[in-house]
């Protein structure tokens, strides 16, 4: 639904004569780091946007899942969520915020399931389920576990210890079964969130030289097995669409996702 939505909006732009950059919609599951040496407590933006250009900033509805799986002991965390404001270089969204405890070593792989998203131009809805994965003193742990998600990426390598140029592969699911052939779209987080402001910063650390660039598309093979090589060190999401079983909300089309996001580093 998502694939023909998008195609539809390119038909228009490309009428207007528009110069636009074709920018998906990602669901961001923020915090600074990935890979930590202790424990403590991080905090964690929950923004729903366009990352590579930092554009347009959707307003979020109150989600209807946020918790932690350590040690494969499940960790409720929604009633810690906090509304902000997030600034685009375009608008403001509305967002959350959340502090999360981090205890023991281990992977602790945070999980938001968000509300639909009603994009109105597409009369539509969207609903982003997403994971990130922080590990806390090199212990694995929960890394590679499948969580029974109706839309799941489930990782084939540690998404916190990539360096720059390492492949990452992952097994995209929809109610618990690989979707083969999965259409993925991938975005590089271009422009550094700064946490204290609740904004993108304005410098975009690359330059797209054409308009494909900006959102990838790769696809799965046909076990729902995909794998992407790391170009730059930062922050990169990977979203499966439409590989959910609901397609329909409130009498509209959904879009139900599989997002993750990985962090790869620079060797110095």
């Amino acid at each position: 639904m998502k694939k023909k939505l998008s195609l539809i909006a390119g038909i228009g732009i490309f009428s207007f004569m528009s110069v636009v950059p074709s920018m998906a919609h990602f669901q961001m599951v923020y915090t600074p780091e990935s890979a930590l040496t202790k424990g403590g407590t991080i905090l964690v933006k929950l923004v729903f946007t366009h990352p590579f250009e930092a554009g347009h900033t959707m307003d979020m509805g109150q989600p209807e899942q946020f918790f932690a799986i350590h040690k494969e002991k499940k960790i409720d965390i929604i009633s810690k969520l906090k509304p902000i404001t997030w600034k685009s270089l375009t608008n403001e969204g509305k967002g959350y915020e959340v502090p999360c405890e981090l205890k023991g070593m281990g992977d602790f792989i945070l999980c938001l399931v968000p509300a639909p998203y009603l994009e109105k131009s597409d009369d539509a809805y969207i609903q982003q389920i997403t994971k990130v994965i922080i590990n806390v003193a090199g212990l694995p742990t929960d890394w590679d576990k499948e969580l029974g998600l109706p839309a799941e990426i489930v990782p084939l390598d540690k998404p916190y210890a990539l360096w720059t140029g390492n492949v990452f592969r992952g097994v995209v699911k929809g109610d618990g079964k690989p979707v083969p052939f999965a259409e993925i779209e991938v975005e590089y987080m271009n422009h550094e969130p700064i946490l204290e402001k609740n904004a993108f910063a304005k410098e975009a650390k690359v330059e797209a030289p054409q308009d494909a660039f900006v959102t990838l598309t790769i696809k799965a093979d046909a076990n729902g097995v995909f794998t992407f090589g790391i170009p730059k060190a930062g922050w990169w999401g990977f979203a499966a669409l439409g590989v959910g079983p609901k397609d329909k909300f409130n009498g509209k089309e959904l879009s139900q996702d599989a997002v993750i996001w990985v962090q790869a580093k620079d060797m110095k």
